[in-house]
């Protein structure tokens, strides 16, 4: 998958998520989408103007100084659309992901590796975690820039900030779409490239 795929899966993906939380709630605030989605909120205004310039929502200001977004025709047509993409689309990532991991965790125990850490706590951290209980791994923590504090599965996402008092033999890159952006990090905060993995 190159990045310019990526990118764009990644947009539809996250114009799908705004549009499933609007068509539930036309009255949440941008704000509010911002936590719920653990984004930037300049970039959820981004989405909501493009969302709104393709006709897929419709923005009134009733009362004054409060924001309600009502789905469009074209808008739910759209939400449709972007679903039935997004499951095709994971049911094809599952599958390769699924197969890249089984390759790498073979790997990793005839190097007698033990213990992980994932970085990247998206959809594809999902699918290492169930394929990691076929071996003998240990997964030791989770890390990410973004939803910091909330769960996967049994373990707290911690920051990146945080491997220095982990206990760890290599830190593997759990996300297709941000794998640059979490790796320059990891180097950033002096983790040595040989602990650091991708996907096979």
């Amino acid at each position: 998958m190159n990045k310019n795929n990526e990118r764009g899966s990644a947009d539809s993906y996250t114009s799908l998520l705004i549009l499933d939380e609007l068509s539930r709630n036309g009255e949440v605030t941008q704000r509010d989408l911002s936590k719920r989605l653990g984004m930037a909120l300049g970039l959820i205004n981004s989405y909501i103007k493009n969302l709104a310039s393709k006709g897929h929502i419709t923005i009134a200001n009733i009362p004054p100084k409060r924001y309600t977004y009502y789905l469009t025709p074209k808008g739910f047509i759209e939400k449709s659309r972007l679903a039935f993409q997004h499951l095709h689309n994971f049911n094809n990532l599952y599958r390769i992901a699924r197969q890249d991991f089984q390759m790498l965790f073979h790997g990793l125990n005839r190097y007698n590796v033990k213990k992980l850490v994932f970085c990247g706590a998206d959809e594809v951290a999902e699918i290492a975690y169930i394929t990691l209980q076929e071996f003998e791994l240990e997964l030791v923590s989770v890390v990410d820039t973004e939803k910091k504090s909330t769960m996967f599965f049994s373990h707290t996402i911690r920051p990146l900030e945080e491997l220095k008092n982990i206990g760890f033999d290599r830190v593997l890159i759990t996300s297709y779409s941000r794998g640059e952006e979490l790796y320059n990090r990891l180097i950033e905060i002096g983790i040595p490239e040989e602990k650091i993995l991708l996907r096979a």
